[in-house]
């Protein structure tokens, strides 16, 4: 008996190590999950300009994917006037982030703060206001001394803030946007386009929601009431799910607006440039979030870690892995459209350790017509090591041990 189990044990040590040696082949497996019956538009089926608007740029995009669902001479260069604190914003909100700032910083206002004209909440040299104050001043108000104070305190001055603009509107592909000041009024060469207004729009919304939290104010206050704010989007008040984000008007640039809003999981950006009146820059923005809510919707397949299949492990110190979505997945429908989506799966079905966690295992696509709309890729949950020499000589004697209690 003590024989045979010594047998057993040789055995199994044999078929570790003959396991542990030979090489492993990586076999591709589609499958196709399922088939849709709304449509996703393409770009062949994007609105014609047939909106009859008046202001000569605009664009509309879902602001997620940023794909594009209306637009009119969207890459026209125009002046912003305070669009331009879009970036401003969203360069406060990546200080926030890095720890560069907080929210409870008090800022200091520089004569040269003070002295910008336009909008402003008229802030004096000799007081401070946080982070958090300045940003609702910027948000709600359009301070202009405000975001020069800003600017000021993050990059040192207000021309080092405008290159860290002009570097990040490049890194975004803002290939129509030269940014002269922070703050948006009419300097020659400042200029953007509907196109660009909408990236960096798409930028701040996605990757700091929090900032709706200012944005969505209608009314509010500073120092202790004395200062009233009142926010010059009037979609707040009036647009069902408005989330922001910023007016803009001088007497070059007329009636500018980044308009975005959010509706059953689907979230819209509006930008409308150079509208003859703000009653115009309004009714236009509306005009073209409605044809977005009435047209099309967000269908979600699956959110970020689902799992997709629980995937075998070769060699490793574990013997599978789960094989999950990397991010949420979803796409844009067109309503009414009875196309055909057809949502495919890859995955390698025999991979070896070791495995990191977040590796790419195979991906999930979604097509119409033949053709790609939107892609995931498929990763695994977690790590898994490689079989070494002591690993594996630890399983065969616990799995000898339990031949010897048996």
């Amino acid at each position: 008996m003590q024989k045979l189990k010594l047998l057993i044990y040789f055995f199994i040590l044999f078929i570790f190590t003959v396991t542990f040696t030979l090489p492993n082949y990586c076999n591709e497996t589609t499958y196709v999950w399922s088939n849709m019956n709304d449509a996703v538009m393409t770009s062949a089926d994007k609105a014609e300009n047939n909106l009859e608007l008046e202001s000569p740029s605009a664009i509309l995009i879902e602001q997620t994917t940023g794909q594009i669902l209306y637009e009119k001479n969207s890459h026209e260069q125009l002046r912003p006037a305070s669009v331009t604190k879009v970036m401003s914003i969203l360069l406060i909100m990546e200080a926030i982030k890095n720890g560069k700032i907080s929210l409870t910083d008090p800022i200091p206002c520089s004569e040269n703060a003070s002295s910008m004209g336009g909008s402003q909440i008229w802030l004096d040299p000799r007081e401070t206001l946080t982070v958090d104050e300045m940003l609702k001043a910027i948000c709600v108000a359009s301070a202009n001394d405000c975001v020069v104070a800003m600017a000021e305190y993050i990059a040192g001055s207000e021309e080092a803030f405008v290159q860290m603009m002009n570097e990040k509107a490049k890194s975004l592909g803002m290939n129509d946007t030269t940014f002269k000041n922070c703050h948006g009024l009419d300097e020659d060469g400042h200029v953007t386009s509907s196109y660009d207004i909408s990236l960096m729009s798409k930028e701040l919304l996605n990757n700091y929601s929090d900032i709706t939290k200012y944005t969505t104010i209608w009314n509010d206050s500073l120092r202790d009431g004395k200062s009233d704010l009142t926010n010059t989007n009037k979609l707040i008040r009036t647009y069902r799910g408005a989330t922001g984000l910023k007016t803009g008007s001088t007497g070059l640039a007329l009636y500018n607006l980044s308009a975005s809003a959010t509706r059953d999981n689907l979230s819209l950006i509006a930008v409308i440039m150079k509208a003859p009146s703000t009653k115009v820059r309004f009714s236009e923005a509306k005009k073209l979030l409605d044809y977005g809510f009435n047209t099309f919707s967000f269908e979600q397949f699956g959110k970020k870690d689902d799992v997709i299949k629980t995937l075998k492990v070769n060699k490793g110190t574990s013997s599978n892995v789960d094989a999950v979505l990397s991010d949420n997945a979803g796409t844009l429908i067109q309503k009414g459209n009875n196309s055909k989506i057809e949502q495919t799966l890859t995955l390698n079905e025999n991979i070896t350790a070791p495995i990191s966690s977040g590796q790419k295992l195979g991906e999930v696509y979604f097509t119409l017509d033949g053709k790609t709309i939107s892609k995931i890729d498929i990763v695994a949950k977690n790590s898994v090591e490689r079989l070494n020499l002591f690993t594996m000589s630890k399983k065969v004697i616990y799995s000898w041990i339990d031949l010897l209690r048996s």
